[in-house]
């Protein structure tokens, strides 16, 4: 049977819940005896049953009689399914609105016919449109209230259609309604003898079912990774599209790709998982994988980008404002950020422009330009709805909703987020440089596990070109995190930043005429791709060399010179590499070496003999 999901909003004490509770006891959805036990629990609290707390779930709700977080409860008709999420009203919890919106099919506005249309209405609104909900129809509750009057209904209703329409909201119907007697809710009242429209339930059967989202491009978002032995379970929901064992997978941002081996969920029919499936994969690839990943087909990614614009609902205690830092999440990502475009600034409670300036205040909406730390993977809101809005977080509360307008993807390099800068062109050539020093810039990039030997290799070689005459430098991974990277961790995404940071500082060094050498895990192909373009991307010629350090992980656990993979083994170390991380094996490094089975100073000799003739200054070559 088909479901469809409705979400069902308005100002506080506006009769949301209460037409929730009226719907579920007049269709005879509740389950047998509920009715009666809040009957019995009101008598001995001595108060006067409500209908609300039906789905109003939490003790706080009950004593405060008002919705705190998003309700859920199942309804069934003749025709289908419901979920109907009763989503809070009062304007310290929009956050959670949001929440609850942003699962939805379709949505009813309650408005209290004697109060009118309030602010919360009018923000509600606005975060239904953004939300991409285009299926809406409106409750006027509480006529009761005003004596079932015909005039303040149309009043109200013209009111607020006429709101909506002015957002591009067309709405389907508005319904004079009491909830609290079951006027119009599921059958028609001889109280409105002056209204002819649909009653509520007449309104949700009309509405239409979403078009599958089956059909789409995959999306993915990889919510945890479970560890089972050798097994790693990739955990999360299908946003758009299907998988299946057997499909080739891309997993964006990180760019590394697998084979599906197997797809788990509870439901074991079927051999294909669609769009709203949560389900496990394993891979045939152990591939370094976390949480934040989104997986698609390679011939339909989504975008990768770490600068895109949007349209902002901005909700926060303090103005929204370029250039201060904020968190962006959107599916099972999140990252710092910030703003630095604002533009098209309109009042949500008037619909006027206004001016932006530098900031935008709370119940307004704008166009944005967000920059953001680490590369976001994400989708126009118009192609994947789920891939195309986000949440941002100020001081740790959630202050504002959006939706992708567009994006360019970002595959490898980061763009600087302030527009007003320019490169510099110094006085002392590249030419000149590599003259006096007597070679050419380059990158030698040692990767392997820990304690395969790559600092050891790396301060060797350092020490052999020194001898030469040249101008060697290291880069090790230790001494950089007490510095240049000390606000990262170990995370994927901060390791990702780590290996980006190392990679831009250098080619700036091998830029100044340096044979930078660096010495790090660097267990993502991806990663040591992405570095490798870094260095090459001003068409220079600056030699990148990929050194594999190819030790065993026996020999490298076995010397264990930090004490790392006996911590690993104890469980005091999460995702360490070799133990419960993998290492994506280098396919084509410039060199391989083995230090268990050759010698610190035959390493040496092989690691001259590649480099020296490849970063050798000639003048003709200039």
């Amino acid at each position: 049977m088909d479901r469809l999901r409705l979400v069902i909003v308005g100002h506080v004490d506006h009769g949301k819940s209460t037409l929730i509770g009226r719907l579920l006891l007049d269709t005879g959805s509740l389950l047998e005896g509920k009715y009666e036990e809040l009957q019995a629990v009101a008598e001995r609290r001595g108060v006067p049953l409500e209908l609300a707390n039906l789905t109003d779930a939490l003790q706080a709700e009950r004593d405060q009689n008002v919705t705190i977080d998003t309700t859920q409860v199942w309804f069934r008709t003749p025709r289908r399914e419901y979920v109907l999420i009763d989503a809070p009203g009062h304007r310290q919890f929009v956050s959670n609105m949001v929440t609850g919106a942003a699962a939805a099919d379709a949505a009813l506005i309650v408005i209290d016919a004697s109060e009118g249309i309030q602010e919360q209405s009018r923000r509600h609104g606005h975060l239904l449109r953004l939300l991409g909900i285009e299926q809406v129809s409106v409750v006027v509750n509480k006529l009761d209230r005003v004596e079932y009057s015909g005039a303040r209904f149309q009043e109200v209703a013209a009111g607020y259609l006429d709101f909506l329409a002015r957002l591009g909201i067309a709405a389907k119907a508005a319904v004079p309604v009491s909830a609290l007697h079951g006027d119009n809710v599921a059958a028609r009242s001889r109280n409105t003898d002056w209204y002819e429209g649909p009653t509520v339930v007449d309104v949700l059967e009309a509405f239409e079912m979403p078009r599958s989202q089956a059909a789409g491009p995959l999306r993915f978002p990889i919510q945890d990774v479970y560890r089972f032995d050798e097994r790693r379970v990739l955990v999360g929901r299908i946003e758009s599209g299907s998988v299946a064992a057997g499909d080739r997978l891309l997993f964006l941002p990180s760019g590394s790709q697998g084979t599906v081996k197997t797809v788990e969920r509870p439901q074991a029919d079927g051999d294909q998982s669609v769009a709203g499936d949560c389900i496990g994969v394993t891979l045939i690839e152990p591939l370094f994988l976390s949480r934040g990943e989104v997986a698609s087909r390679l011939d339909d990614a989504p975008i990768h980008t770490q600068q895109f614009t949007a349209r902002v609902f901005w909700l926060g205690r303090r103005p929204l404002m370029i250039g201060r830092k904020y968190r962006f999440k959107l599916v099972t990502q999140e990252c710092e950020g910030e703003i630095v475009r604002l533009t098209g600034v309109v009042d949500v409670s008037t619909l006027q422009p206004v001016a932006a300036g530098d900031a935008m205040t709370a119940d307004c909406v704008g166009d944005v330009t967000i920059s953001t730390r680490q590369v976001m993977v994400l989708d126009l809101f118009e192609r994947v709805h789920a891939l195309g809005r986000f949440v941002i977080v100020d001081d740790l509360e959630v202050s504002g909703g959006g939706i992708v307008l567009s994006a360019a993807a970002d595959t490898a390099i980061a763009e600087p987020a302030s527009t007003n800068i320019a490169r510099t062109v110094g006085q002392v050539s590249r030419d000149e440089r590599h003259a006096r020093h007597g070679h050419r810039g380059a990158v030698v990039w040692f990767t392997g596990l820990s304690g395969a030997g790559k600092t050891t290799l790396a301060y060797a070689l350092e020490r052999g070109l020194f001898n030469l005459g040249w101008r060697p430098f290291v880069l090790d991974g230790d001494n950089l995190r007490f510095g240049l990277t000390a606000d990262l961790g170990f995370s994927a995404i901060d390791r990702r930043e780590n290996i980006r940071r190392v990679a831009e500082v250098a080619r700036l060094f091998a830029h100044a005429g340096l044979v930078v050498i660096t010495a790090f895990i660097s267990p993502s192909h991806a990663d040591r791709e992405r570095a490798r373009r870094i260095v090459e991307q001003d068409g220079a010629g600056t030699p990148f060399l990929e050194v594999f350090v190819s030790t065993p992980l026996e020999v490298c656990e076995a010397r264990d010179p930090k004490h790392l993979y006996a911590k690993a083994r104890a469980g005091e170390i999460k995702e360490f590499t070799g133990i419960s991380a993998p290492f994506e094996i280098p396919q084509h490094p410039d060199v391989a070496i083995d230090t268990s089975v050759i010698s610190r100073e035959r390493a040496i000799m092989i690691l001259l003999d590649y480099l020296v003739p490849r970063a050798r200054y000639r003048h003709e070559e200039e």
